[in-house]
């Protein structure tokens, strides 16, 4: 009788989808975006009341490429917005289920990432992780102060790709994560931009709140103005809030979250376009200059990666600013499905080790 392969399945839940894949050791053995229409997901008060929905929807692509739970090594999924944690891979545990269920932190689609791989990893009776969520927080005390008591600096990172990525340039340069220090500048719809001491992110400009703009989102802006701007208009706190991390950005300036449209512009001649684009670049190496200081100039690598790194004039104009503190690399894109595979991979290694969230 031919034995069944050992198999990991990936989840990631995304506000109107669920992406999910297969993994038999790194090779990807199937993969689908599980779509979910705004009429669907209209019969639910809440996110958390989609879980059985979205459950069957990975049971469903299960049956389709003719597997089962019980033929699965592992399951891995994205972690929501947990409590603050340290970086790494944790078993999916009674405390996680309650947190991201009942929204502890915020409610988010990712929350259903660990309630889903329980529901198949129960019965199945195998193993089931999340790893590097958004809270993974691991800053210095010193990192915390803002200048305003009452609004401490918070951790909130694009962990799961910069920390994959970093594992890949360790390797590269033939050194454990441990052993380097670099700067891992994500550059997506939302940018984060952290340094790594020996494998701990430190500080990170918190993708939603502060740092550069990015295609969607605002970033850093003059306090006092941006007061003035709230009370001028008599904006409810969730229209601000929109305002700064969904409509800010290049669909402020430009109409457009499409970096590759602006490319477009700029390449047709659009000098406003070209400035915009030229003033996110600018940004984002400001804030990889701020990050060297706090591993003291002492970088052995500045790595590009997310989406924009796809951007040849982006790349360019951030590596020529800060091509002097240390070697550019660059890794374009992000996929959650591999980077969560690829975490599993370095705990079936011994690479890292399980954790537990309390």
């Amino acid at each position: 009788m031919q034995e069944v392969p050992h198999m990991i399945l990936a989840i990631n839940p995304g506000s109107t989808s669920t992406k999910v894949a297969l993994y038999e050791g790194s090779e990807l053995v199937a993969q689908e975006s599980l779509d979910h229409s705004a009429d669907e997901l209209a019969h639910f008060h809440g996110i958390a009341d989609q879980l059985p929905m979205r459950t069957q929807a990975v049971l469903d692509f299960l049956s389709r490429h003719g597997t089962s739970a019980t033929d699965l090594e592992a399951i891995m999924a994205r972690g929501g917005l947990l409590h603050p944690l340290a970086s790494g891979i944790y078993a999916v545990n009674d405390r996680m289920l309650h947190d991201c269920i009942e929204g502890a932190v915020h409610e988010h689609a990712a929350n259903l990432g660990a309630p889903i791989a329980h529901a198949l990893a129960a019965g199945a009776g195998i193993p089931c992780y999340i790893a590097d969520p958004v809270s993974v927080d691991e800053f210095e005390d010193v990192a915390r102060i803002s200048g305003l008591k009452e609004l401490p600096r918070r951790s909130l990172v694009h962990a799961l790709n910069i920390r994959r990525v970093a594992y890949d340039i360790a390797k590269a340069h033939g050194k454990a994560l441990n052993e380097m220090n670099m700067i891992v500048a994500h550059l997506g719809g939302g940018i984060s931009i952290a340094p790594l001491c020996q494998g701990r992110i430190v500080d990170v400009n918190n993708a939603n709140e502060q740092g550069p703009f990015s295609p969607e989102r605002a970033g850093g802006l003059p306090a006092s103005a941006l007061v003035r701007l709230c009370f001028e208009e008599g904006a409810t706190e969730a229209e601000v809030v929109k305002r700064l991390t969904r409509t800010g950005g290049l669909v402020s300036y430009l109409g457009t979250n499409d970096a590759r449209e602006v490319q477009r512009r700029v390449d047709m001649g659009d000098s406003e376009a070209a400035l915009v684009l030229q003033g996110m670049a600018y940004q984002i190496a400001k804030e990889i200059g701020a990050m060297a200081t706090v591993l003291e100039g002492d970088v052995d690598v500045i790595v590009l990666t997310g989406g924009l790194a796809h951007n040849d004039a982006i790349v360019g104009w951030v590596t020529a600013r800060v091509g002097f503190i240390a070697p550019v690399e660059v890794v374009p894109g992000e996929n959650e499905l591999e980077a969560l595979n690829d975490a599993y991979l370095r705990l079936r290694q011994g690479i890292e080790t399980e954790r537990t969230y309390a």
